[in-house]
């Protein structure tokens, strides 16, 4: 499981008697088994739990029941959310398209002339306003190769 120094920081400074406090269930634990983990750790320390929005606390009876409960159900929607994520992915690779940032298509003209005035002692962010990119195209620009193909 990923390291969470915040939290190892919060669970080294708690006493008995102390209360931790968080706004919802997800924010303490990543899945349901890890959250009912650090509660009992919590609970064998003396220590209380409250989540703020569900309004669940442990110092009460039912608190344990309905906490077991609420994130129980905020694990399923965590694992629908992932599922239905992967199943609008592999909908969209069908359909030819891919996540994440598209691919720069570069215009070979541009690069030329970005370069030819780069060459007359232009700064980059006059040489993008003359060809029309921004300051980081052009760096990316005269930063390519040399041997571009014109095609």
């Amino acid at each position: 499981m990923a390291s969470r120094p915040e939290l190892d920081k919060l669970l080294d400074h708690l006493r008995t008697g102390d209360e931790v406090v968080v706004w919802k269930l997800d924010r303490l634990g990543r899945n349901t088994r890890n959250l009912l983990a650090l509660i009992d750790d919590l609970e064998r320390r003396g220590v209380h739990f409250r989540s703020v929005t569900e309004g669940i606390s442990t110092t009460g009876s039912m608190g344990r029941a309905m906490l077991t409960v609420m994130s129980a159900f905020a694990q399923l929607e965590r694992d629908q959310l992932a599922e239905r994520t992967r199943a609008g992915m592999a909908v969209a690779a069908e359909h030819g398209r891919k996540a994440g940032r598209r691919e720069v298509t570069t215009d070979h003209a541009k690069v030329r002339r970005a370069r030819e005035l780069k060459a007359q002692g232009l700064a980059p962010a006059d040489i993008g306003k003359i060809i029309g990119a921004s300051r980081a195209t052009v760096y990316r620009y005269l930063s390519m190769p040399v041997a571009i193909n014109p095609s």
